[in-house]
């Protein structure tokens, strides 16, 4: 299945302006330099009080939908 690995670090200050309605999505830098954009929600299960962080895998269909997010390590 196709899909990008990338790093992420937001600290739970940054991801509170997705609660406060001032961001949508997520912009992150694919380890091969793709960039992708995510609905900030599918990052909610990762939340702990210091944030978001570790790398992830994103994996999507051909036709680039969504499939699944999982955090490889922290």
């Amino acid at each position: 299945m196709p899909g990008i690995t990338f790093r992420l670090h937001i600290s739970a200050d940054d991801y509170l302006r997705y609660y406060q309605g001032k961001a949508h999505s997520v912009v992150a830098m694919g380890e091969d330099g793709r960039r992708i954009r995510l609905p900030a929600v599918k990052f909610r299960p990762f939340l702990d009080r210091t944030g978001i962080h570790g790398r992830f895998r994103l994996e999507f269909d051909q036709n680039f939908k969504f499939v699944s997010l999982t955090r490889i390590s922290k």
